[in-house]
């Protein structure tokens, strides 16, 4: 049976990370943001000493050692400050580090995940294109193999942490035949870093939300990747990519989970402040519903999660149960933040509290690692029986101390 009270593991996890983000991150968020600035030293420095960009890699890899409630807890926890913080969490720690950790060979964990858990490099992930977002067999970027190398051209865009990581997971056609017919088993994934000759990046300014965060574009111009940096095996790319995106979208789970809290104890906050009618508007029976649907909503996306990151823990499969989790709390988190906005009126409306931030931030995650409408479909045909997940060669690791991980036994 499931514990669902944290261990003073998780806890202790918990407390670090509020008293970090009370001290190092909240102060200044609201500048960050209005300036469209990431405050790389202060968040990356601040996350690496709590040990966060490693959090679930085993020690052996220059990681944490934490399970993957462990994870989820980290992503809620910076989400509940700001997005753009959570979103570190799963380009880094879920898209790219996990995938390292289950699919990488030994040379590959020792070169590039040991750093990555340390903290000493970023990681980034890079599937979307400017043509290929859920259709990801749209992807023109391709791989040509040249003696002991393969040579990468093309461009990635929607990137988060562009312009910061060092090192990204790059999804790309090596079969021109495959390619032709849309037939993913003709993709590959190769590790890329940012020092190769060819490699360059920019910055995305058009956005209007996860101001704080840094998201933009990369390009691969003859960008000469050694042969042993080909991640898995040839043509194992788009099963690589789908098993990143599995643990990127726990993460953004748990991240929206932590907005819908943020959203419910701003409009709690508010609702016992602001008065009309002679009394605090929380008596207004219409914000109490918007605030208890708040609640609600908070306390089954959590369950949604933590369902899947026990499962996780086992050892167990959890697309299915992970999509879920994604699609209910992120678009939980997108009707909060409308409330929120709601029950602050015209103050809402401005940058001068934070729920305005959270509406802008909240409609991302609604789109990215798989949109709503395709998370729909997705849950549609695991019941009528068009979708079933079949094996792949590479699971990710069971908690290597899964007895202690249920919570609290």
């Amino acid at each position: 049976m499931i514990d669902f009270t944290l261990n003073d593991e998780h806890r202790l996890l918990e407390q670090s990370i509020r008293e970090w983000g009370a001290q190092n991150v909240a102060p200044f968020i609201r500048e960050n943001d209005r300036a469209h600035r990431f405050d790389r030293d202060r968040i990356l420095g601040g996350m690496a000493q709590l040990g966060l960009l490693g959090i679930s890699v085993p020690q052996e890899y220059g990681g944490a050692g934490m399970d993957y409630i462990a994870l989820g807890i980290a992503s809620e926890e910076l989400e509940y400050l700001d997005t753009s913080l959570r979103v570190i969490m799963s380009v880094h720690a879920g898209l790219n580090c996990l995938t390292l950790l289950t699919w990488g060979s030994e040379q590959q964990k020792q070169r590039y995940l040991v750093p990555q858990a340390q903290g000493k490099k970023i990681s980034g992930y890079g599937l979307t294109e400017p043509s290929a977002g859920s259709d990801a067999r749209a992807i023109q970027t391709t791989a040509v193999k040249k003696g002991d190398r393969y040579v990468l051209n093309g461009e990635k865009s929607w990137i988060s942490l562009a312009d910061v990581a060092d090192h990204f997971l790059v999804i790309a056609w090596t079969d021109a035949e495959k390619k032709k017919q849309r037939d993913p088993g003709g993709l590959s994934a190769f590790i890329v870093e940012r020092t190769f000759k060819g490699f360059s990046s920019g910055p995305m300014k058009e956005k209007w939300g996860i101001l704080a965060g840094n998201t933009g574009f990369f390009k691969m111009d003859d960008v000469e990747v050694p042969e042993e940096n080909l991640l898995g095996r040839l043509d194992e790319g788009f099963k690589i990519a789908m098993f990143a995106l599995d643990q990127g979208r726990y993460t953004v789970a748990a991240g929206a989970t932590g907005l819908i809290r943020a959203c419910r104890d701003a409009s709690v906050k508010y609702a016992k402040e602001r008065k009309t009618f002679g009394v605090e508007i929380g008596q207004h029976q219409l914000v109490k519903e918007m605030i208890a649907q708040m609640e609600s909503d908070y306390q089954a996306a959590r369950l949604l999660w933590i369902r899947s990151g026990w499962l996780k823990n086992q050892g167990l499969r959890n697309t299915r149960e992970t999509g879920l989790a994604k699609w209910f709390a992120t678009v939980a988190s997108e009707r909060a933040a409308g409330d929120a906005v709601q029950i602050h009126g015209a103050n809402g409306y401005s940058d001068e509290y934070p729920v305005g931030r959270f509406f802008r931030n909240c409609k991302g995650a609604v789109i990215y690692e798989g949109t709503r409408e395709i998370h729909k479909i997705m849950q549609a045909d695991y019941l009528l029986g068009y979708r079933t997940d079949r094996p792949i060669r590479c699971e990710l690791p069971a908690y290597a101390g899964s007895e202690k991980s249920e919570m609290r036994s």
